[in-house]
């Protein structure tokens, strides 16, 4: 986490004792715009790829984790609490979670369509082809805090 992530997180709970559980990062595709997709109340669920928590032997999130979200210069722009996480394959995540989503027309086609894009794009560049049942990590959050 960097420095102004850490002190936008501790100037959040100034007062308070602030949950142990926290990262900082931004959206891959399109930080700034899907960082406020958040803030406007549209985004209410992200995922990502299982295998790369495996890869990089990183834990997957757990409800009630929160996270700093950052624009695409690092700076904080938002805090998100997880409420849901599941794992299932892509062709198998609902109409209802790709809407939740927020992004382009907010369907099903658009959803998968980009994800197959940008999944296809980031396994290749770690040696993996895409599949349709790959597994992702399915989160839903609520929005916290804006700075």
């Amino acid at each position: 986490m960097n420095q102004a992530a850490q002190e936008y997180w501790l100037s959040f709970w100034k007062g308070k004792e602030a949950p142990q559980s926290v990262s900082a990062w931004q959206f891959g595709a399109d930080p700034d715009h899907l960082a406020q997709l958040v803030i406007n109340g549209v985004k209410t669920a992200t995922c990502s790829g299982h295998i790369f928590y495996e890869i990089e032997n990183a834990p997957l999130p757990k409800v009630d984790d929160y996270s700093i979200l950052l624009n695409s210069k690092d700076e904080p722009v938002a805090i998100i609490k997880t409420t849901e996480v599941t794992i299932q394959p892509m062709n198998r995540v609902p109409e209802e979670f790709a809407h939740a989503e927020g992004e382009g027309d907010r369907s099903y086609q658009y959803w998968k369509d980009v994800h197959v894009t940008f999944f296809t794009e980031e396994l290749r560049k770690i040696g993996r082809e895409f599949t349709e049942d790959m597994l992702l990590v399915c989160k839903r959050f609520e929005l916290v805090d804006v700075k």
